[in-house]
């Protein structure tokens, strides 16, 4: 019997990436909303950056962490969409082994990415309840120097978290086939086509997701249960309501995130029946839902960024 280790499986040299099966007469009809939810992403992250940037009252840790928020939110959103519509309006399927890894390699990035915007929002956390359990200690607590080395943190653990993925990736011989039923290189998609016991990756995965996600809600449960004994301790209900309301964009931002998220990570995993273009179009959706909604929800939500904002279109004489 040969032996299963020698060099008999030859990676391909090429692989197919199919986009969505199943879909492919409504490419240009599917192309439109996400190009319209890209856009919107663009646009409403770029102009939290410019109006931080622009106005120096706003620069306060709550507005840096929200900066950092919209970076992450940019890398997302820009990470899978253009390989997507090259595919929706060029055919661009073809890519090659290599360029495949390096893609996938990228994609873990991006997928870091994903980890420290769950990161800036446990920042973000923090911050609301420094302002209203110790706003005392709030300017001294959070300097320049301590919002830095939060983000740094956030990168960092991102980082080592994310590392595993490509050599798990790399290890594995590919002999099945070379058609990927995907828009881009995902882990999921490619490893599947492995000879190999895979069940290491999927496991890697799933503590990935608890531990990361799991670590990030326990820490923001804690601060948002500290905020509500502060709000309680408030003595009349307009302090109650004003001070509760500059949670709410956080609270909002929360949600986008990581109910999308949970859904798309259990899906990919455990959604045998689901239909394939179903899991993908989803992955999609997540992928834009939190660009698009965080600008929308701060731009509404945050005083000092809608008054930022309508002076950028309604220009006051002096």
């Amino acid at each position: 019997m040969s032996d299963l280790n020698t060099t008999e499986f030859t990676n391909p040299s090429t692989f197919i990436l199919l986009g969505i099966p199943g879909l492919e007469k409504a490419y240009i009809w599917i192309s439109i909303p996400f190009c319209t939810m890209y856009t919107i992403a663009l646009l409403g992250n770029f102009t939290i950056l410019f109006i931080v940037k622009r106005e120096p009252s706003l620069h306060e840790p709550m507005f840096y962490f929200l900066c950092m928020l919209a970076v992450t939110d940019l890398v997302m959103s820009t990470s899978t969409l253009p390989k997507m519509l090259s595919i929706f309006w060029f055919n661009s399927r073809e890519i090659s082994f290599t360029a495949c890894l390096t893609q996938m390699y990228f994609m873990y990035f991006v997928h870091s990415f994903s980890t420290m915007e769950s990161g800036m929002l446990v920042a973000m956390a923090f911050d609301r309840y420094m302002a209203i359990c110790n706003p005392l200690r709030y300017s001294t607590t959070l300097t320049n120097s301590v919002v830095v080395k939060i983000g740094l943190a956030v990168v960092l653990r991102s980082g080592i978290l994310t590392l595993p993925y490509p050599f798990l990736v790399r290890r594995w011989p590919y002999c099945r086939t070379n058609i990927i039923p995907h828009f881009y290189c995902a882990h999921i998609a490619v490893v599947k086509l492995a000879c190999a016991d895979i069940r290491i990756n999927s496991y890697y995965g799933l503590f990935n997701l608890f531990s990361v996600i799991g670590m990030d809600v326990f820490f923001i449960a804690v601060s948002y249960t500290l905020i509500l004994r502060a709000i309680f301790r408030l003595p009349t209900k307009d302090a109650r309501l004003k001070t509760f309301g500059t949670c709410i964009s956080h609270l909002c931002a929360i949600s986008a995130l990581y109910i999308p998220d949970l859904f798309s990570s259990l899906m990919q995993r455990f959604g045998h029946n689901v239909p394939m273009h179903f899991l993908i179009l989803f992955t999609i959706v997540y992928q834009l839902v939190p660009p698009v909604l965080h600008p929308i929800i701060y731009g509404v939500r945050t005083k000092q960024i809608r008054d930022r904002l309508l002076q950028l279109f309604i220009h006051k004489e002096p």
